[in-house]
């Protein structure tokens, strides 16, 4: 089994030494051993791990589901059935971003929409960004109205 030095783990999972240190204090990562010169060094199993960590990461999923996820590929009999448990709950989590996120865009296509048909460029888009009151409370009647609570 190859051991590898903290900085050769970082550069093979395309992260940072401290971004290792903060997953092996978070115990993601099993503690380092020490060389005889001190220096950390992880087993290859290590690179694996961190890059499941990396992974779910990307997938959305928090540093204390993956935890969970970790625990449970360790040594549990149902290991299947919970991980299958846990990925459809973040699957149903990203299917409501996904809805919400739709819904803004529906609500902002709408005020472009309407910031058109006005004629004038200078009335629409600038009071927007200026934080017009008026513009901002119909933006949100709007979203909320016609896509539910877009907040969540």
């Amino acid at each position: 089994m190859e051991q590898l030095t903290i900085g050769k783990l970082a550069k093979q999972a395309h992260v940072n030494r401290e971004t290792v240190r903060y997953y092996e204090r978070r115990r993601l990562l099993p503690r380092a051993s020490r060389s005889m010169s001190g220096y950390r060094v992880f087993p290859d199993d290590a690179l694996r791990r961190l890059r499941f960590i990396r992974h779910a990461k990307v997938l959305g999923f928090s540093l204390n589901e993956i935890r969970e996820l970790l625990t449970l590929r360790i040594n549990s009999i149902d290991t299947c059935d919970r991980v299958r448990e846990r990925t459809e709950v973040k699957i149903a989590d990203i299917e409501r971003k996904i809805q919400a996120l739709q819904h803004m865009n529906d609500a902002l296509s709408e005020l472009v929409a309407a910031c058109s048909r006005r004629g004038r460029t200078k009335d629409c888009p600038k009071r927007l960004v200026r934080g017009s009151h008026r513009r901002s409370q119909w933006l949100t009647r709007s979203m909320r109205k016609n896509h539910g609570n877009w907040d969540s």
